[in-house]
């Protein structure tokens, strides 16, 4: 139901190929039927018309024939609008013969061979009617049809002209048809296509003769439910195959379209990257073949651009641990004989007092930038770190202490459960990733700002980092989790800075600066980042003016025997380090 109502919707190739196809067919099988319809229409209507004329022929003869002047017995009487009777030898002369209008009904047509049942026939001579329907014996013809028939202008039949055949023809035996007309008859319960005609011998008769069109309609119904059932059945049939051929057609863009959704998979952002080998529909003289042909192609340079990228990269990170461990010792031995230096025991100029701490502060600096440097090169290289059960609010509370201590200024609120909460990682790291962002915290609020640091297993509402003013790296692992956050109430991140915020190097203007750190290299979050995805976690971080919350998410350990040795400082739901 699903992949119909795909269909119907017709967003899809697919759909539209098919909605295409049965409104194609569609309109044909509609242009065949109209055509065919009305073709037969026309024929049945012009078989009806020639039948209308010879029935009015024989109809006639049949009147005209139907008293014999030697049998007085066959006079009748007849009906006029009233039904009242009259005395039928009191008619003019016709023919040479006296007419006597018959009783009404098929009696009077008893004897006139040809005529088919259902056939209305009618004289009115001087106001009286002489109505007959061929199978009914009591048909009688109402006043309000009476009126109906008067309706209809008779037509002059032209006198048989001498030497032609037809003397009893009310067409003279020209060929000429007698205009026609279309009523409905209550009496009859039927509609007729009628003739109306004045005697041709002049004595003021009225001849009708109708045939019925309901037997002709009857056949134009079937014929258009005939032409419906067929067309419906070859449209149903039509979209079944149809879908089959178009989804049997289409099967190798779907295998393209399969194949590119794998690639969409695949995390093509960094490292070796070993792409499907393509698709098998490559005939170039196929439409899909050609896409397939294209599509080869295009994964084939992604695949080298890639094989490249993933060797620029290692090369990089090779270069930038190289360089970071061989710059370990000379800068260590730059800050080993600064401080040797002033540590001279003799008086110094102040210019070179002055140079030597600029020396030792400027060495200092750079061996944290390769410390950091190093630990992310090998963190890119994809080193393992350590595996060991952390309790988590242990780090918190050394971290936290640690800030209290390096800015005083700041309120340092501490939000910790009674029991353990344990991760299996790098305790070290762990530390350095909880500094970095209470180094944040206190290096870009203003003096007064309250840090809060929380460990819990729920994740903030409105998490995960989703909307504006948030971002989020890394997939947020399955429950059960640890969650720490840092939130200050702050002025907040900038949001031109928040989509770079843990690339390298990536520095807040100085006017954001509260306190300018000379130590700070740019690379603390992307540290952060990198610690936590290697850790399997993810970072979150919202921010807005008056509030910054960094979140940090860690599968959590609860297996009994990983308990690491007691904290060094007591718990409690809401600790405040003194000072703070």
């Amino acid at each position: 139901m699903r992949a119909i109502a795909r269909l119907l919707t017709l967003r899809t190739l697919r759909g539209k190929l098919i909605a295409g196809l049965v409104a194609l067919l569609a309109v044909g099988c509609a242009t065949v039927g109209v055509v065919t319809y009305f073709a037969v229409q026309h024929s049945l209507s012009d078989e009806l018309d020639n039948q209308l004329q010879t029935a009015t022929i024989l109809a006639y003869n049949c009147w005209e024939h139907q008293f014999n002047p030697d049998d007085a017995s066959s006079l009748g009487t007849a009906s006029g609008p009233g039904g009242s009777g009259t005395r039928a030898g009191s008619g003019p002369a016709h023919g040479g013969h006296a007419i006597a209008l018959a009783h009404p009904g098929s009696g009077a047509l008893s004897d006139c061979p040809g005529l088919a049942t259902g056939t209305f026939a009618a004289v009115l001579w001087h106001g009286q009617w002489a109505p007959a329907l061929v199978g009914d014996d009591s048909f009688r013809l109402s006043p309000a049809d009476e009126r109906t028939l008067l309706g209809i202008t008779p037509s002059q039949a032209p006198a048989p002209q001498p030497g032609q055949p037809g003397q009893n023809d009310p067409n003279g035996g020209n060929g000429q048809n007698i205009p026609t007309s279309t009523l409905y008859l209550s009496s009859a319960k039927d509609t007729f296509e009628l003739t109306a005609m004045h005697d041709p011998d002049g004595d003021g008769s009225i001849y009708y003769t109708g045939l019925p069109l309901s037997g002709t309609q009857d056949l134009l119904r079937v014929v258009a439910l005939a032409e419906a059932g067929v067309f419906g059945a070859v449209l149903l049939l039509a979209g079944v195959l149809g879908t089959f051929w178009v989804r049997l057609s289409l099967r190798p863009l779907r295998r393209v379209a399969a194949t590119a959704s794998q690639v969409a998979e695949l995390p093509l952002e960094s490292g070796e990257v070993d792409l499907p080998r393509g698709v098998p529909d490559t005939d170039p003289a196929t439409e899909t073949g050609q896409v397939g042909l294209a599509f080869n192609r295009m994964l084939g340079h992604v695949q080298t651009a890639l094989q490249r990228r993933a060797a620029s990269e290692a090369r990089l990170r090779r270069f930038a641990a190289d360089a970071s461990h061989e710059l370990r010792t000379p800068l260590a031995a730059i800050r080993g004989y600064a401080e040797l230096a002033l540590r001279h025991p003799g008086e110094s100029p102040e210019t070179v007092t002055h140079a030597l701490g600029r020396v030792l502060s400027e060495s200092t600096r750079m061996s944290v930038l390769v410390d950091d440097l190093l630990l992310l090169a090998r963190l890119d290289a994809g080193r393992p770190l350590g595996r060991d059960a952390v309790d988590v609010s242990r780090v918190a509370i050394d971290a936290t202490s640690d800030s209290r201590v390096a800015r005083p200024d700041h309120r340092w609120v501490l939000e910790l459960p009674d029991d353990p909460v344990l991760v299996s990682g790098d305790e070290h790291r762990l530390h350095q990733v909880l500094g970095n962002l209470l180094g944040n915290a206190g290096r870009h609020t203003p003096d007064g700002t309250r840090v809060t640091v929380k460990v819990s297993a729920e994740l903030p509402a409105g998490e995960p980092g989703q909307g504006r003013g948030s971002v989020r790296r890394g997939a947020i692992p399955a429950e059960p989790r640890m969650v720490l956050t840092v939130t200050d109430d702050g002025p907040g991140i900038p949001a031109s800075l928040l989509p770079d915020l843990f690339e390298r190097f990536t520095r807040a203007d100085t006017a954001r600066s509260h306190t300018p750190d000379a130590t700070s290299t740019g690379l603390g979050l992307a540290i952060v980042d990198a610690v936590v995805a290697a850790h399997g976690g993810a970072v979150l971080v919202t921010s807005r003016p008056g509030m910054t919350r960094c979140t940090i998410v860690l599968p959590r350990l609860t297996e009994p025997d990983q308990q690491p040795p007691p904290a060094r400082a007591p718990r409690k739901v809401l600790h405040r380090l003194p000072g703070g």
